[in-house]
């Protein structure tokens, strides 16, 4: 065995370990802090509790035993694993799932094991204070473990099969993000190849038939398999040839595969059907998102209500109009609406371009305009469309009529993303699918994942992450 793989072996062994010990070290410090808080700390003065503070042993007794089940609960979501590459926002929510399971368990186990009456507010405590130092540990083995990466200590050396636009974009992905733990050696391409050599400048390695070779010569831990889903007989062929290769394989979904993935079995009366495409959110669903709409977009109002006259104040003052700038923009099922924002632009500025899309280093910026179109100030105005009910924190960008009616003749699917409320911030975004540099099909599917996996969660999750691209990303302008 090389030292490359070794080096990996020994992070696949490691990193897991070290997430296994920080989790046993925070829930037991969970449960020893939660006691303090509620016999000790001046939280007892709250909530007073009569005679002494029962003994310290049998909380203690009962973390031995609820903590290799809490373990058990987290192995069975895989969290104890190398290369997650998860955001830590995702990993905090789905910490706080996890140790809600754990938490009823733990109530449950009492009921069999009663040293003594437990303090159902101590359970409450322990609940919140695991999970935030869970996350806080998980994030520090993250960072860790990244840092490894991005040094490239212990990459997992992967091969592309395919030469295509998604065995590019995943090249290149690895290549920018080596925090994902893998390093590309190269690519292979079917035999006799004759489309477009999208992966040309890459470095070639063989053809399909050379996989085997390929595999044992540059010491292959992972195949990444871009071949699309009408070709599955050549992924056949290849896994044929690899019987016997201790190598993993996975295979990147094609656009018919993800689609095919959605389908559902209903049954009405009897007769089963199969449900291709359903109402993104049902009523219910419509209901908490406006109500998370409603309370998120006025408590932002409050808070940045001094920034707002700032901005108010500095658009007056740079250049001659109006302070806000309105525009007529389509939302969910076509709906026409005045999106407002911030004036970034001298007045009149499309009688000079006409309608196009706003460019990096734009001429028509206001000394102000530049720097509030970076860091997304000239869409603070945009929560006030929130609370008239035009648009939703979360969701597909809403575009001009102008734009659409080219882009839906173009883009498979582009009228999708009318299906739900347009959005001050969306997935597409703040995964860097913003301005017209970037790939549109890209964004348009990105949007249309939204719409399909919809929930308070997901848009929590994307609302962290737009505050990290507001400040960091490269595509604003």
């Amino acid at each position: 065995m090389d030292t490359r793989k070794k080096n990996t072996y020994s992070a696949d062994i490691i990193i897991p370990l070290v997430t296994l010990l920080s989790d046993i070290i925070t829930i037991e410090s969970a449960f020893l802090i939660s006691y303090w808080l509620r016999f000790y700390s001046p939280l007892k003065n709250v909530f007073p509790f009569e005679g002494d503070a029962p003994p310290l042993g049998g909380y203690i007794r009962l973390s031995l035993m609820v903590i290799p089940v809490w373990l058990l609960i987290f192995q069975s979501r895989r969290m104890y694993r190398a290369r997650r590459v998860v955001f830590i926002f995702d990993e905090f929510f789905l910490i706080g799932r996890l140790v809600t399971f754990g938490i009823i368990f733990s109530f449950g186990l009492i009921f069999f094991y009663r040293v003594f009456p437990y303090s159902r507010l101590v359970f409450v405590l322990i609940w919140a204070v695991s999970i935030v130092l869970i996350t806080f540990g998980r994030y520090f083995v993250l960072k860790l473990e990244k840092t490894l990466y991005n040094k490239g200590i212990a990459l997992k050396r992967a091969l592309i099969v395919g030469n295509n636009s998604i065995a590019a974009d995943i090249y290149n992905n690895f290549i920018d993000h080596p925090y994902a733990g893998f390093e590309i050696a190269g690519y292979l391409e079917e035999n006799g190849h004759g489309g477009e050599n999208i992966l040309e400048t890459r470095n070639k390695l063989g053809n399909f038939s050379d996989i085997v070779d390929v595999v044992k010569k540059y010491n292959i831990e992972t195949v990444l398999v871009t071949i699309p889903s009408s070709e599955n007989e050549k992924l056949y062929d290849i896994m044929k040839l690899c019987e016997g290769e201790n190598v993993d394989f996975l295979l990147v979904p094609d656009f018919l595969e993800m689609i095919t993935s959605s389908v559902r079995v209903q049954e009405i009366d009897g007769i089963p059907f199969l449900k291709i495409k359903s109402v993104p959110m049902n009523v219910w669903n419509s209901m908490v998102k406006r109500i998370f709409d409603i309370i998120f977009a006025s408590s932002i109002l409050l808070l940045t209500s001094p920034l707002f006259l700032i901005i108010s104040l500095l658009v007056k003052i740079t250049s001659k109009g109006r302070i806000f700038y309105l525009q007529e923009r389509v939302s969910l099922e076509g709906k026409k609406f005045k999106m407002i924002k911030f004036r970034s632009m001298i007045e009149g500025a499309e009688k000079q371009t006409g309608i196009v899309f706003a460019s990096k280093d734009d001429t028509r910026n206001t000394p102000i305009g530049k720097f509030i179109r970076k860091y997304s100030f000239d869409e603070l105005p945009q929560f006030i469309n929130v609370l008239k009910g035009d648009m939703s924190i979360v969701g597909p960008r809403p575009e001009r009529e102008y734009f659409i009616n080219i882009m839906k003749e173009k883009i498979p699917k582009y009228l999708e993303r009318h299906r739900v409320k347009c959005g001050i911030t969306g997935w597409a975004q703040v995964n860097g699918f913003r301005g017209k540099e970037t790939s549109m099909e890209k964004r348009i599917e990105y949007d249309i994942y939204y719409i399909e996996n919809w929930s308070i969660i997901f848009d929590l999750k994307i609302i962290m992450k737009t505050i990290r691209e507001m400040f960091f990303s490269k595509a604003a302008f």
